[in-house]
């Protein structure tokens, strides 16, 4: 039984899917959880059960027309429309206090509509999807959440013996992680930290002492995905500090790499004015997937696999100049104290002396760029050091503790 008041959201084309949608539904019921139900399904409904928000209404949350959807039967246009409608509709339904986990279930049109009404719910609220798409590549649609997809097996079209099994088993998944008891919240001070296996040591000894200084330090692997989430927790309010260790997807950003975390990566801290320590971690790479898909401007550049499947690109001069200008400028945004610190001797496992991509002309016009653009608000420290190296770990650390006492003495200030 709920914990709660709140209701378990059922989303999906009822229009086409009733049945299934009904059958889901009644699981839910079962198991003593109330129901709240949106149609996206833009040609109909269903009489198999109530429907709490229509079609017509989710349409207009995007500003469309339910009638117009249907006499113009552009599918495409349709999917994007009940998306963002149905987006929005969850997001003030989870607002008002009245959703505790959101479930749907599809094909293609129907899981995009679904995975788009999830973004909405922050991470911890439990967010299913019942789909034929389970086993594609969604990574595009699910984004940074915590979204989790059950491979329907057969087409969501009719039930049968075989989805009627799946629909049983996602509706015991989402009433029981609807209803799972979380533990009692760390008392420790949180702080996020981003890695990549070419700073591994580094991050390594960091957490150790930033742990033995009573912090919880939650790493976030920055190939994309983990960036992009490690921004979305900053923005919830998941950390009281960010030590930005390995910031090589900006690299991924400029130069079409596959560890693209897009535009907003290293704009979260500032935004929401927490402290933050940040190295040009990796810059000196561009990371690719196998050799053969290496894009052929850069066949010519200096390229090393990683892996049979990681190919590293050198980043250049060139490259570096723009890199350093847009770590700095980002960082400066940042109202709170921030710092930057430069590893002289290396900025990744990689780029040191003897190493593969050890290249000290592309990282000093990655450096002077750093130095060049970042405003008066943010020390930049240089040292003499590799970014693997045991003394750099602990100025991190100890700069962190320090921009972090700078933050709470300015806060103590203000409130007094």
């Amino acid at each position: 039984m709920s914990f709660s008041n709140k209701s378990i959201l059922v989303l999906g084309c009822f229009d086409t899917k009733g049945d299934v949608f009904a059958y889901l539904r009644t699981c839910i019921l079962a198991r003593g959880e109330s129901v709240i139900t949106v149609n996206t399904g833009i040609f109909g409904t269903t009489d198999a059960f109530p429907v709490d928000f229509e079609a017509e209404l989710v349409a207009q949350e995007a500003g469309g027309d339910i009638a117009n959807l249907r006499r113009d039967r552009d599918r495409g246009r349709a999917i994007d429309v009940m998306g963002k409608g149905a987006s929005r509709l969850v997001g003030r339904l989870y607002s008002e206090g009245k959703i505790k986990a959101v479930i749907g279930t599809g094909g293609g049109g129907g899981t995009y509509i679904a995975l788009s009404a999830m973004q909405q719910i922050p991470f911890g609220v439990p967010k299913l999807c019942l789909t034929t798409l389970a086993t594609k590549d969604l990574s595009r649609q699910i984004g940074d959440k915590d979204i989790m997809l059950i491979p329907s097996v057969v087409d969501v079209a009719g039930t049968n013996h075989i989805l009627k099994r799946l629909v049983e088993q996602a509706a015991a998944a989402i009433c029981a992680m609807a209803n799972v008891q979380t533990a009692a919240e760390s008392t420790s001070r949180s702080i996020a930290i981003s890695m990549f296996g070419n700073t591994t040591r580094c991050v390594d000894k960091c957490t150790e002492l930033l742990q033995k200084e009573g912090y919880e330090v939650l790493s976030f692997h920055a190939t994309g995905v983990g960036g992009k989430t490690m921004e979305s927790l900053i923005r919830e309010g998941f950390f009281d500090a960010v030590l930005d260790i390995t910031t090589t997807e900006l690299a991924d950003d400029l130069c079409g790499g596959i560890c693209n975390a897009g535009p907003e990566r290293l704009t979260a801290a500032a935004d929401m004015g927490i402290p933050q320590v940040v190295v040009p971690g990796c810059m000196d790479m561009v990371n690719f997937a196998h050799l053969d898909t290496v894009p052929a401007q850069f066949a010519h550049r200096h390229l090393y696999s990683w892996a049979p499947d990681v190919t590293l690109m050198r980043t250049d001069a060139r490259e570096n100049a723009i890199l350093g200008e847009t770590l700095a400028r980002k960082v400066s945004r940042s109202a709170v104290p921030a710092s930057i610190l430069l590893p002289l001797k290396g900025v990744s496992q990689v780029d040191s002396e003897g190493g593969i991509f050890y290249d000290p002309a592309a990282d000093e016009a990655l450096f002077d760029a750093i130095r060049k653009h970042t405003s008066a608000n943010v020390e930049v420290i240089d040292a003499d050091l590799h970014i693997n190296d045991p003394a750099f770990a602990q100025l991190l650390v100890t700069t962190l503790l320090g921009v972090m006492q700078k933050a709470g003495n300015a806060a103590a200030t203000e409130k007094s």
